[in-house]
């Protein structure tokens, strides 16, 4: 059997190296959808970035009390996102967090459905959505991958972010590790994103929203789910959650899938069905 051809383009945005690769097409019409996608990540980049002045994130926190802004399609629906994995999360995951560094008390934020408009009820809103924004981005790509017919594609964001749709012909799915491309510990994935959160490369940079001190209960963790946005903050709070924390929140969403190393040692929590291994 032949091996399946699989194109692999690669680009810089949101400050980490994305990949797409997609098999089953034409190189000529791969590269046009994978063109398509990466633009895409470009203009996420210019309105989700706290590091550009002219994005919607800054022009958030320029917001007095009661101040209102109107806010694109994307922002508008990332944010949603974020609000209700911060609820199931039971507060250890925040887009606010890097505001508590500074700030004794939260600050506190609407989103006004009607308006499409985001409102400050308290405080600055100093958004960082590092931890969820390269998620939420690989999901909108996929979005465009399938509307270019291109349905057998893994979209990577440096490496911690994997989003995988239908898997290359006559295989079981893409082949991913729970780590660097030589970890041990990979799996067959399709329809799935996995992600991952420690401590390796940056060291003790992930604040806990719950107390704005950089902490973690261990040095990494993933989390396999249906969509990267949930991946990504699902992995970022299972940095700061105990245990028995962990599994009250699986316990109300089958679909989701932890792995905690600890010991030199990983292990699964959830009641999702693991992937295969490959």
């Amino acid at each position: 059997m032949s091996e399946p051809v699989i194109h692999v383009f690669n680009h810089h945005a949101m400050a980490t190296q994305f990949q797409v690769r997609i098999a089953g097409e034409e190189k000529a019409y791969a590269e046009q959808a994978a063109q398509a996608v990466l633009a895409l990540a470009d203009e996420l980049e210019s309105r989700l970035s706290r590091f550009r002045a002219d994005s919607e994130i800054s022009q958030i926190s320029q917001l007095a009390v009661g101040g209102t802004l109107r806010l694109s399609e994307p922002v508008f629906a990332c944010l949603e996102i974020a609000r209700w994995m911060e609820l199931a999360m039971r507060g250890a995951f925040s887009v606010t967090a890097a505001a508590m560094k500074t700030r004794l008390a939260k600050p506190l934020w609407s989103l006004l459905e009607t308006e499409f408009s985001i409102r400050c009820d308290s405080g600055r809103l100093e958004f960082d959505l590092g931890a969820i924004g390269k998620g939420f981005a690989l999901d909108r790509m996929a979005e465009v991958l399938r509307e270019w017919s291109c349905p057998a594609f893994l979209l990577v964001a440096g490496g911690s972010s994997i989003l995988a749709g239908d898997p290359p012909a006559e295989t079981p799915g893409w082949s991913c590790g729970l780590g660097d491309d030589h970890s041990p510990h990979r799996f067959w994935l399709k329809h799935c994103s996995l992600s991952g959160s420690g401590l390796t490369v940056r060291g003790q940079h992930i604040v806990d929203p719950r107390t704005g001190l950089p902490g973690s209960r261990r040095n990494r963790a993933w989390a396999l789910t249906d969509t990267a946005a949930e991946s990504d903050a699902l992995s970022t709070a299972c940095m700061m959650l105990d245990e028995p924390d962990i599994a009250g929140v699986l316990a109300h969403n089958d679909r989701w899938l932890v792995f905690l190393n600890e010991g030199g040692s990983w292990r699964h929590l959830g009641n999702r069905p693991l992937p295969p291994a490959a």
